[in-house]
């Protein structure tokens, strides 16, 4: 009787309320439609917005609405337009490595570049005695990029480096994610401050009650980088927090793989960041733009960002690309697997060219709804006829793929959805033969402490068990 009695006191208020929401609605759907890319995902969110536009309005704000004009615009300040002629004139390109793969050249807006010595980095321990050890050698500048930071063991070290270098008059900038480091205590961050270091989160000039900030609390930036002095360069897997070394005792171990770049790759991991920083702070980096750059080895290194921004599936059409020249062997290696249809059918049509198509996934948990949705994604695979793997000696977070002994790409991909068309990722592609060579043999001992799904474990799952998945499976566009 008081419900009654208080609605309708509060009628006016409450109609002007439902209104209000239905309008909203009606633009989000109107926004849909003008931005559509797949009928079935527009459709869902159309009935959606009509039918129950409480809460669905918020909903589509926080995954749908995507609104990035203004990194575009952060791209032209830090110098996209003119960074492949620079290249050019700095005689660090290689034409012949970028003609072979024009797709990917055309999706990093960069070409392959000459010079690089590249050296893998396998497990969080040597990873990080690698980027602290290049830290310490720092005279002008370090940049830092982390999806997670922690204020544990490891964070308090890295901050150690970072202080070091700062004190020392060095420049340090340093990026997280909001999102993933959400966890990060302001005594951290002040720590650095302190000390002169430059630290901001991605959304920093973005925070969630602003008009647009609610449309990118689920863009998340993913990417996983370091650069000292722009000549040196660390990309990969790895976060900054104790778990990565192994600490964790649900985990145990964390396989996860990083990668050492010295030479004119290092320049573009500074200009990646560079975007990222302008995007953020919207403050642009002192420009340095060497005359000479070091070629330490003979490595062509393609440094590939994607992201949301893009103005086509970047991501998505680089890996389909790759997948689709595969000829003799195709290996995968991701914690997630949520492949949208283009990636399927690409991986379909591999095993039936007759390539050793192989798919290296973790056998543990880390988040339950996508290693559920994973399952269903993998099952699949294997009834047609795909290998797929679970690593058993710890928990699996590298993203590596390996196509024939042409090229092979490491960096922060995961093959799932958020990955694809959500989050701002980075992948080096390296077609050196002694490069693939060992990463063909760091993959050989990964499969090693792995099991073979076969037909008789897919028959041999439990009804529940098949239909948690499949549900799962149902929430593949924002896992």
């Amino acid at each position: 009787m008081d419900l009654v009695r208080a609605i309708a006191d509060n009628f006016s208020f409450l109609a002007t309320l439902y209104l209000a929401n239905y309008v909203l609605a009606i633009v989000c759907a109107v926004r849909e439609i003008m931005n559509s890319r797949t009928s079935q995902g527009t459709i869902a969110w159309l009935l959606s917005l009509l039918i129950v536009p409480f809460p669905t309005t918020i909903i589509y704000l926080l995954f749908g609405w995507k609104l990035f004009d203004d990194y575009a615009e952060s791209q032209v300040h830090s110098g996209r337009s003119w960074r492949l002629a620079r290249s050019e004139d700095l005689r660090i390109v290689d034409m012949e490595t970028s003609d072979d793969w024009p797709v990917l050249r055309k999706v990093a807006e960069l070409p392959f570049l000459y010079g690089n010595s590249a050296s893998l980095l396998i497990d969080g321990e040597d990873t990080f005695a690698s980027i602290i050890d290049g830290i310490s050698r720092a005279q002008d500048y370090v940049l830092i990029q982390f999806y997670i930071i922690r204020d544990d063991d490891l964070g308090r070290r890295f901050a150690d480096a970072l202080i070091e270098r700062a004190d020392a008059g060095v420049q340090v900038y340093v990026l997280y994610d909001d999102a993933g480091s959400h966890a990060l205590r302001r005594s951290y961050k002040k720590r650095l401050e302190e000390h002169g270091v430059r630290i901001f989160g991605f959304n920093h000039r973005h925070p969630f009650l602003r008009l647009y900030g609610l449309t990118r609390i689920n863009y998340r930036n993913h990417r996983k980088n370091v650069v000292v002095d722009g000549v040196e360069s660390w990309v990969g897997g790895h976060n900054v927090g104790d778990e990565y070394l192994g600490k964790d005792p649900k985990f145990g171990r964390w396989r996860d793989t990083h990668v050492h770049v010295t030479g004119p790759a290092a320049l573009a991991c500074a200009l990646m960041f560079r975007e990222d920083w302008h995007w953020a702070t919207g403050e642009e980096l002192p420009a340095r733009y060497p005359s000479t750059v070091p070629t330490p080895g003979n490595q062509p290194i393609l440094v590939m960002p994607t992201g949301p921004a893009d103005k086509l599936e970047d991501c998505a059409i680089a890996f389909t690309e790759v997948i689709s020249r595969a000829r003799e062997r195709l290996w995968i290696v991701s914690p997630y697997f949520v492949p949208g249809i283009e990636i399927q059918t690409a991986l379909y049509a591999a095993s039936l060219r007759g390539v050793d198509v192989r798919i290296l996934l973790p056998r543990k948990p880390d988040h339950l709804l996508v290693w559920l949705a994973s399952y269903a994604h993998a099952d699949q695979m294997v009834a047609h006829g795909i290998k797929v793997h679970r690593y058993s000696q710890g928990f699996l977070h590298q993203k590596v793929i390996l196509c024939d002994d042409q090229i092979a790409g490491v960096g922060t991909v995961n093959f799932d959805y958020r990955s694809f068309n959500i989050n701002f990722e980075a992948t080096l592609w390296f077609t050196d033969g002694d490069m693939i060579a060992n990463i063909a043999a760091m993959l050989d001992t990964d499969f090693e402490g792995a099991s073979l799904t076969t037909e008789r474990n897919l028959r041999r799952r439990g009804y529940p068990f098949r239909l948690l998945c499949q549900s799962a499976r149902l929430f593949s566009p924002i896992l």
